[in-house]
C-alpha cells in the first residue's frame, strides 16, 4: 500500500488547510484510517482516526477545529484544519491499518505562522 499525503503549507493563524492522503488501493481494505503529526522535538501523537464502522477521534487539542473525511471513489482520506494555531505547525503523517499491518505516508509539513 502506497500512501501520497499533500495540502501542507504555510498559513497564518487562524487559517485553513486541507489534508489529503491518497492510497493506492480501495480504502475499504482498511480497518482505520487516520492522521498523526509530529512537531520539532515531540514525539509523533494522533490528531484524528476514523474506522470502517464510522467511529471517529479527534485529540482533545484539535476537537472542533478539524475534521476526518474520506472519500470511498477517490480512495482518498482528508483532515480539514481551520482555526489554525501556531502550536499545530509540524509534520503531517497519514497511517492506515488493514488488520496488524500499519502503512505510513510521507509527511507533509505544516506551518502555522504570521
Amino acid at each position: 500500500v502506497q500512501l501520497q499525503a499533500f495540502g501542507g503549507g504555510l498559513v497564518q493563524p487562524g487559517g485553513s488547510l486541507r489534508l489529503s492522503c491518497a492510497a493506492s488501493e480501495s480504502i475499504f481494505s482498511f480497518g482505520v484510517m487516520g492522521w498523526y503529526r509530529e512537531a520539532p522535538g515531540k514525539q509523533r501523537e494522533l490528531v484524528a482516526l476514523k474506522t470502517n464502522r464510522g467511529i471517529i477521534k479527534y485529540a482533545d487539542s484539535v476537537k472542533g477545529r478539524f475534521t476526518i473525511s474520506s472519500d470511498n471513489a477517490q480512495n482518498t482520506v482528508y483532515l480539514q484544519m481551520n482555526g489554525l494555531k501556531p502550536e499545530d505547525t509540524a509534520v503531517y503523517y497519514c497511517n492506515v491499518n488493514r488488520g496488524r499491518t500499519q502503512y505510513w505516508g510521507q509527511g507533509t509539513l505544516v506551518t502555522v505562522s504570521s
